[in-house]
């Protein structure tokens, strides 16, 4: 019995992993490499600000560090076409302008105010991941722009036969 078990519990747990790492198709796009580099940078500079004695900002990377890593599983499994409900352009969108602000004000204040290594270190990663949260929001913005446009184009012309061929009572 031992000998029949033995094969099975090894594709489970190989499969399993797999499935929670993104696609290779999808960590090879933009937006997978830009959730990466946040998760990454997100998570260098919370263990930065753990290690310095700017500890009291290590909040604001662990928070950008799960919702990356959430967005991020989101993304890479496709979660997110199954709840329609969210709108998951703006809420990412939304996240990258308050992390880039975030980032830029406690670096500033890492780098200014603490005078370890670890509290520069820190800012200086938080400088990045400004960077490129900035980058993302800025790659967001455009998409949702491009999209508004067409959404925009699409529903007015409805909109105009239904307004000209209705009857109203504006007097």
């Amino acid at each position: 019995m031992g000998d029949i078990e033995a094969p099975d519990q090894t594709r489970p747990r190989q499969s399993v992993l797999i499935s929670i790492l993104p696609s290779k198709e999808f960590a090879s796009s933009r937006k997978g490499m830009l959730l990466i580099a946040e998760v990454t940078l997100s998570f260098v500079s919370f263990v930065c600000f753990v290690a310095s004695s700017a500890a009291a900002f290590l909040t604001a990377p662990l928070l950008e560090f799960l919702a990356a890593l959430f967005l991020l599983f989101a993304y890479s499994t496709k979660f997110n076409e199954r709840f329609k409900g969210f709108h998951w352009p703006l809420m990412d969108f939304l996240r990258c302008v308050s992390a880039s602000i975030i980032y830029f004000i406690i670096s500033i204040i890492a780098v200014s105010k603490y005078v370890d290594g670890a509290a520069k270190a820190a800012g200086v990663f938080g400088f990045i991941a400004t960077i490129v949260f900035a980058l993302d929001f800025y790659v967001i913005f455009n998409d949702l722009a491009d999209f508004l446009k067409q959404g925009g184009e699409s529903n007015d012309e409805p909109s105009r036969r239904q307004g000209d061929s209705s009857d109203s009572d504006s007097d």
